[in-house]
């Protein structure tokens, strides 16, 4: 049977965590477990999640502590690494917010039988974003996604920069996340770009993208504008990769 393990990243998320560990492990996915890794929330976020695993979610709910919070790419890299090293054969990211739905966790499962990366699309055919969303937001964020870093980077992949997806083992073992240089957004377009590059099978299924109910946005216009321009650095360092290039042994380091 599959191990899968969801990476969840967490910053001063501690009204959200306890209900989306709930909605997650009540999900009938057998063998689904939770890592979250916390980036020392202010709040306590990673002291309620350590009670979480030791109480009421022990052997499916694990914590990895990072020091400081120094990017979303570095969080993300450092689970991803720990998830390899917990044996997981699927590895699920996704926001502690609820933006991300888990009920779309059994399509993802679905779809991954036949790709090495899916990813829950916002932009796809049947996807949508928040209906209170401005004309503008919306209009940007389309157009990022559906032009702009398409055009650019020369992939078929229709929401970049959306945060909600589904790996294979072998798939993150290849792509060497130690290739992976962005710390902000730009690290879902900057992954995105190296598996399309190494030739892995990428795909997308729509979802809703509903905006969080309780805590803090950490995205804003200046994060978007930045994460635009990154893109043209994200081409130039990884525009010469090739499916030969793919790396073939797991993360031993601690």
């Amino acid at each position: 049977m599959p191990k899968t393990i969801i990476v969840l990243p967490t910053y001063n998320e501690i009204e959200n965590l306890p209900l989306i560990a709930k909605a997650l492990l009540e999900l009938p996915v057998p063998d689904l477990n939770i890592l979250v890794v916390d980036d020392n929330s202010p709040d306590g976020t990673g002291r309620l999640a350590d009670e979480l695993a030791a109480t009421t979610y022990p052997g499916r709910l694990s914590v990895l502590h990072r020091a400081e919070k120094n990017g979303l790419g570095p969080a993300y890299i450092a689970g991803f690494k720990q998830a390899l090293r917990l044996n997981a054969d699927y590895i699920i990211q996704m926001d502690a917010d609820f933006s991300h739905q888990p009920k779309y966790i059994p399509d993802l499962l679905k779809a991954i039988e036949t790709h090495d990366l899916v990813i829950a699309s916002r932009f796809v055919r049947g996807g949508s974003v928040d209906e209170n969303w401005s004309f503008y937001r919306k209009a940007l964020s389309w157009f990022a996604n559906r032009v702009y870093t398409p055009l650019i980077l020369g992939i078929r992949v229709y929401d970049a920069t959306g945060g909600f997806r589904i790996w294979r083992r072998q798939t993150l073992i290849g792509l060497d996340l130690d290739r992976i240089r962005s710390s902000g957004y730009i690290f879902q377009v900057e992954m995105a770009y190296v598996a399309s590059r190494l030739g892995f099978r990428v795909g997308e299924i729509p979802i809703h993208f509903p905006d969080r109910k309780l805590g803090q946005s950490k995205m804003d216009i200046r994060i978007q504008i930045e994460a635009a321009l990154r893109v043209w650095q994200v081409r130039a360092r990884h525009s010469s990769l090739n499916p030969s290039m793919r790396r073939t042994q797991i993360y031993h380091e601690a």
